[in-house]
């Protein structure tokens, strides 16, 4: 099973897939840590290095999936080529695939966790507020059916339980 949490920075993306992953014995992978190794390997910031941290990811949740483990990824995905690398993933592993868009409708709540994020990240910086409501803009939309909509504005646990459950675990 390859699970993909998506959704726009201060989301909550993160905390619930490693919640996830920990609740469902899966591998959990994280594109921001992936691209700031490689930012601190020398490649430059780019749109291509961000390319490279999706297409890291995807090997190893190809690698995890072919030895029987499930994967929950987290990633923005904004776009349908950063999405079409999961379906990618999914179809060479012969596995199930299920996209979950976290969205934050309380603009209030949403820049008070942008504002208190702490992640141990070298070379990859928060992004602003103004930065995320750019990326909010230009966020290709989903079609109604292809992903598990989730409101991130309950605590961690009870979104894990709730995705768990939609998921068929219990």
């Amino acid at each position: 099973m390859l699970v993909v949490i998506s959704g726009l920075p201060g989301t909550g993306k993160s905390a619930v897939a490693a919640g996830l992953a920990a609740r469902c014995g899966a591998v959990h992978l994280s594109i921001d840590p992936i691209e700031d190794a490689l930012l601190g390997a020398g490649l430059a910031p780019s749109w291509e290095t961000g390319v490279a941290a999706y297409e890291a990811a995807r090997a190893a949740a190809e690698q995890n999936l072919a030895v029987g483990l499930s994967v929950v990824v987290d990633a923005v995905n904004d776009s349908e080529q950063a999405r079409e690398t999961w379906r990618v993933a999914a179809a060479r592993s012969g596995v199930g695939l299920t996209f979950v868009l976290l969205t934050l409708t309380d603009e209030t709540e949403h820049r008070r966790r942008l504002a208190g994020r702490t992640r141990a990240l070298a070379h990859v910086p928060e992004p602003s507020w103004d930065e995320v409501r750019a990326r909010a803009a230009s966020y290709a939309p989903w079609a109604d059916d292809a992903c598990l909509h989730v409101h991130a504005a309950a605590p961690v646990e009870t979104l894990v339980l709730h995705i768990s459950a939609q998921l068929g675990g219990s």
